[in-house]
């Protein structure tokens, strides 16, 4: 990922371009077109994902209660094909569209948080635990039928994960006396983390994706510095990608 200036953005109704890379709304479909350099290494990383939602939902979810901080399903069950230029990358299966939107940094309100988005036989289950900077707690479950309808869901108790590399603490929801376990490390960092885990929920046992985010490591100053390396940033466009 690159951050780039005002002038590398353009936007319609239907698709959302930064830089080389862009998001389309195609009948059914968004097409995602991915151009960029990857680090460490600087490799070009290019090719397109499909997601084919199953269904589009109108849910908003406030993550503080003066609505600063809202996540937005837009497809929590979608199908998905991924062709990119690297060994391996060239897979299709299920997947789903959702995003986050906020007026304010996220570790302006919150200290910690763990989500996790899992698929069902009848549709998908969604999980949102957070700790707010002000002491309160987020703990919500969230049942999405095939069609993008909200339904029921029993919320399972807490169940801890092992710690990753960076040691980042990650717990999701589980049956009570099941122990979840990662199948796949996606993402490690000193501050975030994304698997795909195994848990069992409401008696099913289902694979899908976990993230786990602690801001107070986030805020601290010697973390900032690591970022910039990590991130370049592009002020004109067009240009060097």
């Amino acid at each position: 990922m690159t951050d780039r200036g005002e002038g590398a953005l353009g936007r319609s109704r239907d698709s959302l371009r930064i830089g080389p890379s862009a998001m389309t709304w195609d009948g059914d479909r968004l097409v995602v077109e991915i151009d960029e350099v990857s680090t460490p290494h600087a490799q070009r990383l290019k090719g397109t994902v499909t997601v084919v939602p199953s269904a589009l939902t109108e849910v908003e979810l406030p993550l503080t209660d003066d609505g600063a901080h809202v996540w937005r399903p837009f497809a929590p069950k979608a199908g998905i094909r991924v062709d990119l230029n690297r060994p391996g990358w060239n897979w299709s299966g299920h997947g789903y569209f959702d995003a986050n939107f906020g007026t304010r940094a996220l570790e302006a309100d919150f200290d910690y948080w763990t989500w996790g988005r899992f698929p069902l036989k009848d549709g998908a289950a969604c999980f949102y635990d957070a700790t707010r900077r002000d002491g309160s707690e987020l703990s919500v479950a969230v049942g999405f039928a095939e069609d993008g309808s909200i339904r029921q869901l029993s919320q399972p108790p807490k169940a801890r994960l092992s710690r990753p590399g960076w040691m980042v603490r990650r717990e999701t929801r589980a049956d009570a006396g099941y122990r979840p376990q990662q199948v796949k490390a996606m993402l490690d960092a000193p501050f975030y983390n994304r698997s795909t885990i195994r848990t069992k929920i409401n008696g099913e046992e289902t694979v899908g994706v976990h993230e786990a985010l602690d801001l107070n490591r986030f805020r601290g100053p010697w973390l900032m510095p690591m970022l910039a390396v990590r991130v370049p940033r592009r002020k004109g466009w067009p240009g060097r990608a």
